[in-house]
């Protein structure tokens, strides 16, 4: 059996939020740590059934990369949910929900620019 180590860095400052996020992964082909702006790590905790989360972004992070951000990982999460049930219903919901999303905040982002 092989195994694969993720390991997570999160620089904080004194208010501890996070100044600096990175991230390497055993199996990567990548030799150095690599830098990331945001982080989202979800488990899935069979006994409570709940899901344990750790969202972080730091303080570079925009509003705009923001919602890049949460759009892309709504779609990956139509897709995974797509794989491992296959309930194409749902996932189009879950798609279109990400496609809303993503419009509502380009909309509102026209507004505040003009």
């Amino acid at each position: 059996m092989n195994n694969s180590t993720i390991s997570i860095n999160v620089e904080l400052d004194e208010t501890k939020v996070p100044q600096a996020i990175s991230w390497s992964a055993s199996n990567s082909t990548a030799d150095a740590m690599q830098p990331a702006k945001a982080m989202m790590v979800s488990f899935w905790d069979a006994a409570d059934k709940s899901a344990l989360r750790i969202d972080l972004w730091t303080k570079e992070m925009m509003v705009d990369e923001m919602a890049d951000f949460y759009y892309q990982t709504f779609m990956g999460m139509a897709d995974s949910y797509g794989r491992s049930t296959g309930q194409t219903e749902l996932v189009d919901d879950l798609r279109n929900f990400a496609k809303s999303f993503y419009q509502k905040f380009r909309d509102i982002q026209l507004k505040e620019n003009k």
